[in-house]
């Protein structure tokens, strides 16, 4: 019997690939997902996510508009809304080292694509930029990932945007709570940890929630 994608290191042995190829491998395996195989794996990572308590008492709740293969939350939108909660985009932080700030999402909302072709509200609106929220200012945040273990370590793109944004969370209280999302087929049994990855709430996948052993 084939041993499961998350049993194995990324070369299907015990040996620990480096951080980049292991982000290779993973991303290749979102993006070998087909258009079934998406929406399939979307709603039922949204029926996960209205399980759980942080969603459900969140009333500022940033997500993103999946782009490469990444699993894809925005069916959460309509049912936040009927919740009463309020659906931000991350937008690239001008003039800052990788960060991110949140602006106000409506399906009407302007938007232009960044420096890396992704899509983000256009905040030269003046309306848009009267929108905006510091990464503080959130209750919830669903962040894509492209890996993440059973222990709730957590991989991304490698710009670290997230981990720059959110490090205030490792001190200050109280503070937004922040939930990875993806496919479970970029589960690896054990992922290279560094000292500035930015400790999760919870992991989200199509088939599974992940706690983290020890709550940040």
């Amino acid at each position: 019997m084939p041993a499961s994608p998350s049993s194995l290191s990324i070369n299907g042995s015990h040996d620990s690939p480096s951080r980049d190829q292991l982000r290779r491998e993973l991303r290749r395996r979102r993006r070998a997902l087909d258009s079934r195989q998406q929406r399939r794996a979307a709603h039922q990572l949204v029926q996960r996510l209205k399980s759980l308590p942080e969603v459900q008492r969140a009333r500022r709740v940033a997500l993103y508009l999946p782009q490469g293969g990444e699993i894809d939350p925005t069916p959460l939108i309509d049912w936040l809304r009927k919740r009463g909660a309020q659906v931000y985009l991350p937008v690239l932080k001008p003039l800052s080292e990788n960060r991110l700030w949140f602006v106000r999402y409506h399906a009407s909302t302007p938007m232009v694509r960044n420096r890396f072709g992704i899509a983000e509200p256009d905040t030269r609106h003046g309306a848009h930029r009267a929108r905006r929220l510091p990464a503080w200012a959130l209750d919830l945040v669903l962040m894509p990932l492209v890996g993440f273990d059973a222990q709730g370590n957590r991989m991304g793109m490698g710009g670290g945007f997230y981990d720059r944004t959110f490090a205030f969370t490792r001190w200050r209280r109280p503070k937004p709570g922040l939930i990875g999302v993806a496919h479970d087929c970029q589960g690896v049994a054990e992922l290279p940890v560094a000292p500035w990855d930015v400790p999760l709430d919870a992991i989200v996948s199509d088939r599974r929630i992940v706690r983290p052993r020890v709550r940040p």
